[in-house]
């Protein structure tokens, strides 16, 4: 199945000037890496997060948010899907792209 690209393209144009990014296929839809880790990205309709401990305890509390799994396994932990009707708005977007970046900025570079 394929990725929502207009979603994509979304996250691509509030990410543009971020240092060190780099976008990658990867999960039968596209990722988006600072520095070689894993930011944010796309998944069939939904975005991929990636949180640290505290961050991703939080999230799962909220509405439209579940663990990202692969093959009925969770990915790993700190990895989220947000649901699109979350993300309707441009100001939850940037949010969650937000949350994403810092933590893939918190650490080291790859």
């Amino acid at each position: 199945m394929a990725y929502n690209e207009g979603l994509a393209e979304r996250i691509r144009s509030k990410l543009k000037s971020t240092r060190g990014l780099a976008e990658k296929k990867m999960f039968g839809g596209v990722g988006f890496l600072v520095n070689g880790n894993m930011a944010c990205g796309v998944q069939k309709q939904e975005m991929i997060v990636r949180l640290g401990d505290d961050e991703f305890e939080k999230a799962l509390k909220q509405k439209g948010v579940r663990v990202f799994e692969i093959g009925g396994r969770q990915a790993s932990k700190g990895w989220i899907l947000v649901s699109a009707e979350v993300l309707g708005t441009e100001r939850a977007l940037e949010g969650w792209i937000e949350k994403g970046v810092a933590f893939a900025k918190s650490l080291p570079k790859k």
